[in-house]
């Protein structure tokens, strides 16, 4: 049996899936309807959100890559997204359509990297998908702190932001199918 190479970026991939149920926790949990809970899961979010940053920078940077962090790494950042938007909805923070729509999008780039890796094609980000992450990212801190009970121009932000990412998730599904439709077409999937 190969043995599976723990090292720093794969270490800090593991910490973030294990942040994701500290992170519902503060969300969702009866005693977490209030500001400090809301304020330990923003800190979670952002300190989940910074290992992904990092651990890629690290990875690329020092030669590090592995095929468990291939992996794990985009899981990581699904769960963690998916975690969140799967609270809003209880929260009644989000539409449930918006994120039906940013799940959708996310299963489905997936599923079609994966099966563009088995034919030898990589499906890099694109500039729509990181305005699409960057997008849901804002979203998802506004989200989280939901000052916008309190204050109005909140409001208008997250409802913004909620826009935004909407748009962007489809615009971005909608360029990477574009850019990848010979690859479609030519029964490569």
């Amino acid at each position: 049996m190969k043995k599976l190479n723990m090292n720093l970026p794969n270490k800090l991939t593991i910490l973030r899936v294990l942040l994701v149920p500290f992170f519902v926790l503060f969300m969702l949990a009866p005693f977490a309807q209030n500001r400090a809970c809301s304020i330990i899961a923003f800190i979670i979010f952002i300190g989940a959100s910074l290992t992904d940053m990092f651990d890629g920078m690290i990875a690329r940077k020092y030669n590090l890559v592995t095929n468990f962090g291939k992996f794990m790494d985009p899981l990581a950042d699904k769960l963690l997204v998916c975690s969140a938007l799967i609270c809003f909805v209880s929260l009644k923070r989000i539409p449930t359509v918006v994120v039906l729509v940013i799940i959708a999008r996310e299963f489905i780039i997936s599923g079609f990297r994966l099966i563009a890796a088995e034919q030898g094609v990589v499906i890099a980000a694109s500039y729509w998908g990181k305005f699409k992450t960057v997008s849901q990212m804002v979203m998802t801190a506004l989200l989280i702190l939901h000052l916008g009970d309190q204050i109005h121009v909140f409001k208008v932000l997250e409802i913004v932001f909620i826009c935004l990412a909407t748009i962007l998730t489809v615009v971005s599904l909608c360029d990477y199918l574009w850019k990848n439709k010979d690859l479609l077409m030519n029964g490569g999937i």
